[in-house]
């Protein structure tokens, strides 16, 4: 389920459309953008970070990655490109 959540992202990027991908984040966001040096922290700032980030046509696979759940959390960290 938690890895899951990466494919709906994933699907998301495919839209091309940066508020659809902006939506796949929680209400209070912490995104640290790889080609910017800036943290996004909220929808505005996550949507602006897509309008540009999306005209380069990501798509992401995860390489190597684990899932951790804990009590009412979880993360999925790893490496993807």
């Amino acid at each position: 389920e938690v890895r899951g959540l990466f494919e709906l992202w994933n699907s998301a990027l495919a839209t091309g459309d940066s508020r659809v991908v902006a939506s796949r984040y929680s209400k209070n966001p912490v995104l640290l953008p790889t080609v910017k040096d800036d943290p996004r922290t909220d929808y505005d700032s996550v949507k602006d970070y897509f309008d540009t980030f999306l005209l380069k046509k990501p798509q992401g696979t995860i390489l190597d990655g684990k899932v951790h759940i804990g009590d009412g959390w979880a993360t999925d960290m790893g490496i993807y490109e």
